[in-house]
């Protein structure tokens, strides 16, 4: 707010032709009183060039005309010999050298390269098989429902809701949503809405149950995602993540809809083909493994529990979509969170609905 004065009063110098040295003077002296010397250099300084606002010395002319935003001319004084730094500035610096060096910023930001990004660059295949390991927690958890299905549907009711809940957290992961509290809390939800129908109508009523429940949710799904502030796209595919997790979790539950011993040998089924296929064998000759040793698994469980010889078609049935399953939980780079939670619920949520459908 000082400088407008000083600008007046230097441009009506020159206008009514002052003598040069008397206004220089004049100029220095106004200066030390209202305007701010610098002293040292600022942090700029270190990351940029310090912009000089000095004007290059020009041939004195009878009348120059100043300029709208000139400087006075003890401010564009050189600097000084010696820098004091002060002790702010000195806390600064420590705290500078003990961070991490960083790369120079940018407007874009620096992006990092995720694995599944530089698989793809070095042209590897994007299908991961999650193991032995998460199928052996896919069997362990298919005998679960095996032998709780024999006791009770309140027995069942416990490994069931385990499933639905993993199935729900494992479908995100693996669209590479994370984390995704609110969709995967929607899910695991309606899996616990269509339990507890299923419950309380009985078996009779499983699909109406289960589909009643299912559209429901569809249609909440869709209510939530319409009142989100994110862009378009964004809400478009949220839409379909919470409505596909939403859908596997809810049709998990016919395990509570179908029969006691088709889900006795359904389940066991599902966990023999999912740790044959994790055999160290080439893929052709893993998945023919697998569906025979299901089919085996389903004659010998059927004939325990007055199923029959129809359980060699139940077992084979329940594998296909299990295989189905663990091939959805191989792809697309996943990481070793998604192998402990799409790769061992997916398989067994996959063949729900055949193991209702052919158990009734």
């Amino acid at each position: 707010m000082t400088e407008q004065p000083y600008q007046n009063q230097n441009q009506n110098a020159y206008q009514q032709g002052y003598d040069p040295q008397w206004q220089q003077a004049y100029d220095d002296q106004y200066a030390q009183q209202h305007t701010q010397q610098w002293q040292g250099q600022t942090w700029e300084t270190q990351v940029q060039p310090p912009v000089s606002y000095q004007q290059p010395q020009a041939q004195p002319q009878p009348q120059p005309q100043a300029q709208p935003y000139d400087y006075p001319p003890q401010q564009q004084a050189q600097a000084p010999q010696s820098y004091v730094p002060a002790p702010e500035e000195v806390r600064h610096a420590g705290a500078s050298e003990a961070a991490p060096a960083y790369g120079p910023a940018t407007l874009g930001g620096n992006t990092r390269v995720t694995d599944a990004q530089r698989a793809r660059m070095e042209g590897r295949s994007p299908i991961i098989e999650p193991g032995m390991q998460p199928a052996a927690l896919t069997a362990l958890l298919g005998l679960l429902l095996s032998g709780a299905a024999a006791v009770g549907s309140y027995a069942l009711l416990v490994p069931l809701v385990a499933l639905q809940a993993v199935t729900a957290a494992g479908w995100f992961r693996l669209n590479g949503m994370w984390p995704a509290r609110q969709g995967i809390a929607l899910a695991f939800l309606g899996a616990l809405v269509a339990d507890a129908a299923l419950l309380a109508a009985g078996r009779g009523h499983g699909p109406a149950a289960i589909l009643g429940t299912l559209g429901v949710w569809v249609l909440l799904s869709l209510v939530l995602q319409l009142r989100s502030h994110a862009d378009p796209d964004e809400r478009m595919y949220g839409l379909m993540a919470t409505v596909a997790s939403a859908a596997l979790a809810i049709v998990a539950a016919g395990y509570l809809a179908a029969d006691a011993d088709a889900v006795t040998v359904g389940a066991a089924s599902v966990a023999v083909a999912v740790l044959a296929r994790a055999l160290p064998l080439p893929t052709p000759v893993s998945v023919v493994v697998a569906l025979l040793a299901a089919a085996g698994a389903g004659i010998a469980v059927g004939g325990m529990t007055g199923f029959g010889t129809k359980g060699a078609v139940l077992g084979a049935a329940a594998a296909v979509c299990a295989l189905i399953g663990h091939r959805v939980a191989s792809y697309d780079y996943p990481s070793r969170f998604v192998h402990f939670t799409a790769g061992v619920a997916l398989p067994l949520s996959a063949a729900a609905p055949l193991v209702w459908v052919l158990g009734r």
